[in-house]
């Protein structure tokens, strides 16, 4: 990669719809190149999707919680078990190992606490490798889903 697919990947951050002349005029590239280079980003999995961010409480998912997690037994069966069965899970919008006291950090959407509370009876600690949850609730979000840190171009 070299700067000028740095420029390209900082202006795809900032705005994605962002049409391919402007994207061309802003990098320094004609058209043609810069789409080139956009799909050679895209095939490399460098540019893995594009999303529209959605303000989380104008579609009623008011409680975002970070729920830390200990499974039982450390085994990659119980590991990959517990990921599949999250990856499931719809209000769980992020899944990492982390290195600590717990095992996963998940991140989970919901519209209120009841549902969390569902979330965690008949999702979470449904699963045989669940040995225990941690929760702390975000009263409010400040940065969401910022663009990347890239090296500078």
């Amino acid at each position: 990669m070299d700067a000028i697919d740095l420029k390209i990947l900082a202006e795809l951050q900032a705005d994605a719809r962002i049409p391919n002349i402007v994207l061309a005029e802003k990098v320094g590239l004609s058209p043609s190149p810069c789409s080139r280079r956009v799909k050679l980003l895209e095939q490399a999995g460098v540019l893995a999707s594009y999303r529209a961010l959605v303000d989380r409480a104008a579609v009623g998912l008011a409680v975002t919680a970070f729920a830390f997690i200990r499974v039982e037994r450390h085994s990659r069966d119980n590991a990959e078990s517990f990921i599949e069965a999250v990856q499931t899970m719809p209000e769980v919008i992020a899944c990492h190992l982390v290195s600590g006291d717990s095992d996963f950090l998940l991140e989970v959407v919901v519209p209120d606490i009841a549902s969390y509370e569902t979330t965690v009876l008949r999702g979470l600690l449904a699963l045989p490798t669940v040995r225990d949850i941690r929760t702390s609730f975000a009263m409010r979000s400040y940065k969401l889903s910022g663009p990347l840190p890239l090296p500078a171009a």
